[in-house]
């Protein structure tokens, strides 16, 4: 007979106070409906912690020593980090066959070989490792410096990330050939070629910490996909703001199918490609915050 640990109830009040400390810090967002998930996927970590209310879990998030641990913790039981290889093919192929050209021209003519792209959200890293992939078989490229960076919030996707090894669920789009180039086996798994990896950097980053992210500097190719969903109005206009300002004059910004900047920004301009639509900052626009409503 198995016996389990009785769930803990969460009040209303608590409700609010861990909603609202876990939105000011990344800005997740959780409705009123959501109070059943916070209650079963936070209980483990009363029970972790041998503490009795929801309220005791607040004082601990907020001024226990371990607190950043813990809040890593907390992102790692409320975020759904699905990804896998060569995820929404069309708009990969836009970036390879449309974006990249216009990069280099812009490049070349400003007598420059520089490349900057960063992952924003980047989960267990299949999503920076693809544009590596992608990057290494253009030849071009093989004279300059290009520069991955994938950033998320999970402590412990970026640990997958950063191991590079990698089960059957992440091949689901993954042709055999790639496989072959730029994996080996190991374990029954496969392991990232130090190829790809070497030119992706893996780090921590709350994509709500607008100072932390001006240290990436400027970039020529943003992908954010799939992630600006977990906010509310007030959270994607602070995101998209951050992303303008990180953008160079034509920077690109590729997001998911099921997302959008109507009503977020008039900064960008929807660029309509062969195979995707994507978001450009415009070389002579001026926006700024108040280019955002």
């Amino acid at each position: 007979m198995l016996f389990t640990t009785p769930d803990i109830p969460m009040s209303a009040d608590e409700f609010r106070l861990l909603r609202d400390f876990v939105y000011q810090y990344c800005g997740l967002n959780f409705t009123e409906d959501s109070k059943y998930l916070l209650e079963k996927r936070l209980g483990r970590r009363l029970q972790k912690h041998n503490l009795k209310t929801f309220q005791d879990y607040y004082y601990f998030l907020r001024y226990n020593p371990n607190k950043e641990q813990e809040l890593s913790e907390v992102i790692d039981q409320l975020t759904t980090n699905e990804t896998y290889f060569f995820r929404e093919d069309f708009q990969l192929k836009a970036f390879v066959e449309e974006i990249l050209p216009e990069i280099r021209k812009r490049k070349e003519q400003e007598g420059r070989q520089t490349l900057r792209i960063w992952s924003a959200g980047c989960s267990s890293g299949e999503e920076p490792y693809t544009i590596a992939m992608l990057l290494l078989d253009q030849h071009w490229l093989k004279s300059w410096r290009v520069e991955i960076i994938g950033t998320d919030i999970s402590q412990r996707v970026l640990h997958m990330a950063r191991e590079g090894l990698y089960g059957a669920a992440s091949f689901r789009n993954t042709e055999e050939l790639q496989k072959a180039r730029f994996f080996t086996e190991q374990d029954g798994k496969l392991r990232v070629r130090d190829e790809v990896r070497n030119l992706v950097s893996i780090s921590h980053l709350n994509l709500f910490d607008t100072a932390r992210i001006a240290l990436l500097g400027k970039l020529d190719v943003i992908f954010c996909r799939n992630v600006i969903i977990y906010f509310d109005h007030a959270g994607k206009k602070n995101v998209i703001e951050n992303f303008f300002q990180r953008l160079v004059p034509d920077g690109f910004l590729l997001l998911g199918h099921s997302e959008s900047l109507i009503n977020l920004s008039t900064a960008f301009q929807l660029r309509h490609f062969k195979h995707d639509m994507v978001y450009q900052k415009a070389a002579t626009s001026h926006a700024v915050a108040g280019g955002m409503r």
